[in-house]
């Protein structure tokens, strides 16, 4: 259930009441929240906002696999018929694997009963009442600063950034990415320490505006996130003297 973990399935963030004599027993949501911190790197809350696995809005009384938008199910999920409830839930996060064999999920299980009802009760919770909040709230980074916002569980709207975060240009010479913000900022990175990658969403940055956001809280590593995949290598170039 730890960060990135796969993405194939309803995934790890769901988990109350148990299978026999666990079924009977209510789990308290709120430190069901707790517990879900660990699973909000990789699932959200929002409805169509997907992340390495799906939505976990509206999972109760959820057929596995189905949720709308998310294309990266395992067949295995896919065809398994179950629908998300206490019994189910539990039986998934106790050992994913075993429950349906061949999904993508690496997470390995949350053995702790209590934990699982927890996170079930807040769920079921969540699923009711809408999105809740999880005490992780995006934020844009610091003017000047390059803060370690890709440590927290959700990304920001990268439409609405700061000018330290929308790229103007990036050059490459050698080894070394040359990273211009609108802000007039400089950054420079060995080129295995920067990355690119993509977000359609609607939260994802505008075509042709690519943003900066950092890795580490040294300042060394970072993304570059793109609107499209087609907008990488034509916005490069190649900048030696």
């Amino acid at each position: 259930m730890w960060r990135r973990a796969a993405i194939g399935s309803l995934a790890f963030c769901a988990g109350l009441w148990g299978i026999s004599s666990l079924a009977s027993e209510t789990g308290d949501p709120v430190k069901g929240q707790e517990v879900y911190r660990a699973c909000a790197a990789c699932h959200s809350l929002e409805a169509g906002r997907h992340m390495t696995g799906p939505s976990l809005a509206g999972i109760w009384g959820r057929r596995a696999g189905t949720a709308e938008g998310f294309a990266r199910y395992s067949d295995p999920l896919r065809r398994s018929e179950i629908v998300w409830d206490d019994t189910t839930l539990d039986a998934w996060l106790a050992d994913p694997r075993t429950y349906i064999p061949g999904n993508r999920m690496t997470f390995r299980g949350l053995p702790d009963d209590g934990e699982r009802r927890d996170l079930i009760a807040f769920l079921r919770q969540a699923s009711q009442q809408g999105e809740p909040a999880t005490g992780q709230q995006s934020q844009q980074m610091p003017e000047g600063e390059m803060g370690g916002m890709m440590g927290q569980a959700e990304m920001p709207d990268l439409k609405d950034l700061q000018a330290n975060n929308h790229i103007v240009s990036i050059g490459y010479c050698d080894d070394t990415y040359t990273v211009t913000t609108q802000s007039g900022e400089v950054h420079e990175f060995w080129e295995f320490n920067l990355r690119f990658k993509t977000d359609g969403s609607d939260k994802g940055p505008q075509a042709q505006q690519p943003v900066l956001i950092p890795a580490s809280m040294m300042g060394d590593r970072a993304f570059i996130i793109f609107a499209a995949p087609s907008e990488i290598s034509s916005f490069i170039k190649s900048d030696c003297q």
